[in-house]
């Protein structure tokens, strides 16, 4: 079965427990098609029963996202579409008893991973791109706050932020002709830091048997993905479009790195000195 852990929790209560709910959907769908002969009937009545809901959590969320202005939710509508693109399309195969259950639990497996990525890569981050910083606060600093106490992720966390830093000064430099090429590039190392920073962060965890560790690393997956997903490529189509797009991403990526370090990563550390480990354990 699939849980609804606290790392999905975007601290909204509407938009959480209907989460909550197209998670135990999904659960009561799998349980079910594992213990029936035929999953035609299953497959016939409890599919648009989840088309129906997820729709309507859509136009929640949509509708939030709105009264705030948030400025991810052309994005999010973009994903939402592709979900139910993907319910609409389907079509069991019949074939045979084993061929519809199979087809089913592909489909299953598809919106569970499809849920657990959108969750933690947009959803997330709902709310948070309408924070401002403080005035005086320079929000690619990497400050004490940040710090977990642990050196090696203190260090790769820091040089995350200095890589962020320097695409957006890039963005920023008005003088500077044939910038995207070096933007481009920038945000490439910025992907392969950042693989190279959670391979370190998972060793670590798995280590000192840290008990969020399966929920970091659906985190860390769900946040490779969409930088993996950023096609720079539509940059020549954008015309005046394109410094407004990398002002958003740059926004959005360092939103996400510094609520997922706040949230979710200092936790290691305090996990660490709760258990009193000592520098040769991590």
């Amino acid at each position: 079965m699939y849980e609804f852990t606290e790392d999905c929790m975007i601290h909204i209560e509407e938009i959480d427990n209907e989460h909550r709910r197209l998670f135990q959907m999904i659960n009561e769908a799998i349980d079910l098609a594992a213990h029936t002969e035929d999953v035609t009937t299953i497959a016939d009545s409890l599919l648009p029963r989840l088309k129906e809901y997820a729709a309507t959590h859509f136009a929640h969320e949509e509708a939030y996202m709105e009264s705030i202005n948030d400025p991810e939710l052309p994005l999010q509508r973009k994903e939402h579409t592709a979900f139910t693109e993907k319910m609409n399309t389907f079509v069991l195969d019949t074939s045979s008893p084993e061929a519809a259950r199979t087809s089913l639990n592909d489909l299953l497996t598809y919106l569970v991973r499809w849920l657990y990525h959108h969750i933690l890569s947009s959803d997330i981050m709902i709310g948070k791109m309408c924070q401002k910083p403080e005035p005086t606060e320079d929000p690619f600093a990497f400050t004490d706050k940040y710090k977990t106490g642990i050196e090696l992720v203190d260090n790769e966390h820091k040089q995350l932020f200095a890589i962020i830093r320097e695409v957006n000064d890039l963005i920023h430099e008005e003088l500077l002709h044939d910038k995207y090429d070096e933007i481009m590039r920038l945000l490439a190392e910025l992907r392969q830091y950042t693989e190279f920073h959670f391979s370190d962060e998972e060793a670590l965890m798995e280590q000192i048997s840290y008990p969020g560790f399966e929920a970091q690393k659906r985190a860390h997956s769900a946040f490779v993905e969409r930088l993996v997903e950023i096609d720079l490529s539509e940059l020549d189509a954008m015309d005046d479009n394109q410094q407004e797009y990398l002002i958003n991403l740059i926004d959005f990526l360092l939103a996400w790195l510094s609520n997922h370090i706040l949230g979710s990563d200092k936790k290691i550390g305090d996990y660490i000195r709760t258990q009193h480990l000592s520098a040769t354990d991590v």
